[in-house]
């Protein structure tokens, strides 16, 4: 009998609870609460348990709550949906930025992406580090990767979407910042989004490929800026290549009239690809744009389909996203 009473209590104070841990990982949906009514208290722990390269799509469901984690979903944490239960009140918050010890630009991120096949929803991703340089919210080099419905919040290089050909897609997205607050290499479609602009500054920077046929591009996007706003460049190449594209947007009286800047280096006037059509407001008069941006004709911009933009088929964007 107290071998049997043994047994019961080692199973309790020790099996039982990884036991619980490992059926987490198992289901297909998995749940994050901060006060304890879930799988987890912690996003983090949440994709651990997830495993490495799932067979079946993982889902987390991230309940309201301000989550104050630095959270890397790593390249073999493929296959995972991160959900949030309502956009405005379930964020993922932290405040690194470049020039902390250990911190640069590129591990500043509240949320690291690298997995292939991750999407989030219904979130909010923010850097609260404030005015002090650059502090990135979102890093993603992923391959095909979508967000819907998100907000990404912060100041100088707000979203790092990067990877040479990396197929990045953004629908119904808020991005607001300051400087360069959209950059990198990725291939990525902005569709229905805002940009907010909170200073005199630039909107994208981008770092795009020579090998790479798209860079950044806004479809049916809104341009808005904060008051008092009132010079702001659609944007500069980060490096000689840069390409965005902007595309049945509205753009307020911030955007400058000159449209996009060289960056200090006017060789890349001949290299950078800045293109525009069909765009609309007070701030998308094109005739004192610079004189090395592109106008596209309509057959061009025709020629703006998510299946042509990224070279895939249908099935990986959801019902309806193909232009």
């Amino acid at each position: 009998m107290k071998k049997n009473i043994t047994l019961i209590v080692y199973f309790f104070l020790f099996l039982y609870p990884l036991s619980k841990a490992w059926c987490a990982g198992a289901k297909d949906t998995i749940t994050v609460a901060l006060d304890g009514s879930a799988d987890f208290v912690s996003i983090q722990k949440a994709v651990t348990a997830c495993g490495a390269f799932p067979s079946q799509a993982k889902t987390i469901f991230v309940k309201n709550g301000i989550y104050k984690e630095k959270i890397i979903i790593d390249s073999f944490n493929s296959n995972i949906c991160l959900i949030g239960e309502n956009k405005e009140r379930t964020i993922i918050s932290f405040d690194n930025y470049n020039g902390q010890p250990a911190i640069g630009t590129f591990t500043s991120y509240t949320l690291k992406i690298l997995a292939d096949n991750v999407s989030i929803e219904n979130i909010t991703i923010e850097n609260t580090a404030g005015a002090v340089g650059q502090a990135v919210a979102l890093h993603v080099e992923g391959d095909y990767f979508k967000a819907y419905n998100c907000n990404f919040l912060g100041n100088q290089d707000t979203l790092y979407t990067a990877g040479e050909n990396r197929r990045h897609y953004f629908s119904n997205c808020y991005i607001e910042g300051t400087t360069d607050y959209i950059f990198g290499s990725a291939t990525a479609v902005f569709y229905t989004c805002t940009l907010y602009s909170k200073a005199n500054s630039y909107i994208t920077a981008a770092n795009t490929s020579k090998n790479s046929r798209y860079g950044f591009v806004f479809l049916k996007c809104k341009l808005l800026a904060a008051p008092g706003v009132r010079k702001v460049y659609l944007g500069r190449p980060w490096r000689e290549y840069a390409n965005v594209i902007f595309s049945g947007c509205f753009m307020d009286a911030h955007i400058r009239k000159e449209g996009w800047h060289n960056w200090g280096k006017p060789s890349s006037e001949k290299t950078a690809y800045y293109a525009e059509c069909n765009n609309y407001g007070p701030g998308a008069v094109t005739s004192r744009r610079v004189k090395w941006t592109h106008f596209l004709s309509t057959e061009l911009n025709n020629k703006l389909c998510l299946n042509t933009i990224f070279k895939i088929e249908n099935q990986w964007l959801p019902a309806g996203a193909a232009l």
